[in-house]
């Protein structure tokens, strides 16, 4: 799920990006703002859960193997 949350945020920022300099109102760029600021905590988190997953995942099933 992290690409997913990663993605999201990328979108985020692209759009803060192109409001802010296409002089978009003011709202439209405090959206976009406002879902990079909530994205990044959440991207975090997940990253954050994933490790712990697979540790977990690794000290109950030592035959799996995590690549990449």
């Amino acid at each position: 799920m992290v690409p997913f949350a990663l993605a999201g945020d990328a979108a985020f920022a692209i759009a803060l990006l192109i409001t802010w300099l296409a002089g978009a109102p003011h709202e439209w760029v405090m959206i976009c703002l406002a879902g990079l600021l909530w994205g990044i905590p959440g991207t975090l988190t997940m990253v954050v859960h994933d490790r712990e997953r697979k540790r977990r995942r690794a000290l109950t099933h030592p035959e799996f193997r995590v690549t990449g």
